[in-house]
Parts: structure tokens; C-alpha cells; sequence
């Protein structure tokens, strides 16, 4: 389908963020081709529950800068319910996806169908790395300078697509249509490991701050009892990572072997990818 960019509406930074790579990386875009477009920059953050209540407020002449982490090689299976609530409104789209350091597999193309399918216009796509939701070593500090340079430089290449007139939509983005299954973490003599229901635990440092149980976009932990997570866990490190005594953890073995032999694995430095 050939389309054109129609001038006044505003550009949409929506993101599901855990941790906050994919809000730093998705802002950057979105600011940058908001300044380039003259329009607007608006942000729309659904990482917590509250947030889902309602889609984000698209117009026809929108852009929308979507970004999600990709777990396991794919979108976070339990937003995808609230993405299709989404009404794009024939605005245009720009998915993004930040990986841990492995792959992005079929996250990037996931994130196109879905936005395609509630009726956005994908004009441009990329796949940013994000420091590993279980890890301080896979992509330790990403997104970094180098990659907000990447995203800023995308967010003009994608301006200048927008307002040089005709372009052809859905954009072209690597990955399988429909999705493969998800990644599926085995140890070295091809035993599967499923780490689907393991949670994180407390230790005695834990001060009762209550933080934790703010920062979960699943509100699985009990503000009233920090150490109990009597909800869903999907492993996204916010609240490990956001501890400020670093008092939660996990110690099922699984997990842990998993953990590291990604650090192991893919231990230089992933290439961000762009498309236009």
C-alpha cells in the first residue's frame, strides 16, 4: 500500500517498560521526529496495570513510536491482549523492540502484525539492544550513548521517509509472519528449561519500602507483604533491578543456568538494526 504522511497531528511515544531501556530508546526516536515533523511529542507509558485501562488516544494523523522488550524472542505474550484493545485510526506506526543481546527472532515482525491488524500503517521499524532483563553483564548499560546517537539518527531518517512523500507500508522487517514459538532455553545436552513459573525471593536486607511492589506491570507482589508474589512473574527484572538494596533475587537453578549461559554466550555487543 502506498502512503503519504498528512502534517498535524502529534507523535505518540507509546512503550511497555520494565526496566526502562525501551522508554529511553522509544522517547529518543519520538522526540527527535517530533522536532524534525514540527508536531508535538506526547508519551504514553502502559508499562503498569493502571495504565491498561484504556488504549492510547491515536488520530488519523498521528505517528505512534511503539516500543515493547522482547522476551524470549517475541512480544511479552501477556500484553498482547491489551494491544489488541488499540484502534490505530489509519496513523502511521514506527515498532520498536529492544533484545537483550541474543535476538530479536520474530519480536520485530510480531510488533508490525499487531499494529497492521489494528489498523496503523507501519512506515519504519528497528530493533534496539537493552541491557538483559536477568543480567548487569549482557549489554550491561545499554542503551548507551552510541545507541541513543542510533536512535536519534533513526528518528531523522524517519522524518525525512515521512516527508518526502510516497512510501509503500507495511515496512519490510525480518522474522516469520505468523510467529514461531518462543525461544526455548535448554541446557548442553538438550534438556529443556522452563522457568515460566519460577519467582523472585527476598532477603533479610529488604526494608519493606514497598518500591517493588510499585514497579511490578503485573502487580504480582503483595504491597503488604513484600516477599509474597501471589500473582504472574514474567521475569522483566523491574523489581530486582529496582530494589535500592538489592534484596530481591532468584535462586532456582534454571534460571540461574540460564542466566548464565547467555552471559556466556553473547557476551560482545549486539548491532543495532534499522529499517526504512
Amino acid at each position: 500500500m502506498e502512503l503519504a504522511y498528512r502534517p498535524g497531528g502529534a507523535v505518540r511515544a507509546c512503550f511497555f517498560s520494565p526496566t526502562g531501556t525501551t522508554r529511553t530508546v522509544v522517547s529518543a526516536v519520538a522526540d527527535v521526529l517530533a522536532r524534525a515533523l514540527g508536531a508535538l511529542s506526547e508519551p504514553f507509558d502502559f508499562t503498569l496495570p493502571a495504565a491498561r485501562s484504556a488504549p492510547p488516544p491515536i488520530g488519523p494523523g498521528d505517528v505512534a513510536v511503539v516500543g515493547l522488550p522482547v522476551y524470549a524472542g517475541r512480544l511479552p505474550n501477556l500484553m498482547l491482549p491489551y494491544l489488541n484493545t488499540w484502534a490505530g485510526r489509519d496513523a502511521l506506526a514506527v515498532p520498536v523492540v529492544l533484545f537483550g543481546n541474543r535476538n530479536f527472532d520474530d519480536a520485530l515482525m510480531e510488533l508490525r502484525e499487531v499494529l497492521e491488524c489494528r489498523g496503523f500503517h507501519t512506515a519504519a521499524g528497528a530493533a534496539f539492544v537493552g541491557e538483559h532483563a536477568f543480567s548487569t553483564t549482557l549489554a550491561a548499560g545499554c542503551p548507551d550513548g552510541e545507541d541513543l546517537a542510533r536512535a536519534r539518527d533513526f528518528g531523522r531518517a524517519v522524518a525525512q521517509k515521512l516527508r518526502s512523500g510516497p512510501f509503500e507500508s507495511p515496512v519490510p522487517v525480518p522474522g516469520r509472519n505468523p510467529a514461531g514459538p518462543y525461544y526455548q532455553p535448554r541446557d548442553r545436552v538438550g534438556r529443556p528449561i522452563d522457568i515460566r513459573k519460577v519467582k523472585p525471593k527476598v532477603s533479610s536486607a529488604c526494608i519493606r519500602c514497598g518500591r517493588c511492589a510499585a514497579v511490578c506491570p503485573m502487580g504480582a507482589i503483595d504491597p503488604a507483604d513484600v516477599a509474597q508474589c501471589p500473582g504472574v512473574c514474567i521475569k522483566c527484572g523491574a523489581c530486582v533491578k529496582g530494589c535500592p538494596v538489592q534484596a530481591r533475587y532468584y535462586d532456582d537453578p534454571g534460571y540461574l543456568y540460564h542466566k548464565r549461559e547467555l552471559e556466556l554466550g553473547y557476551p560482545g555487543r549486539a548491532q543495532v538494526q534499522l529499517f526504512l
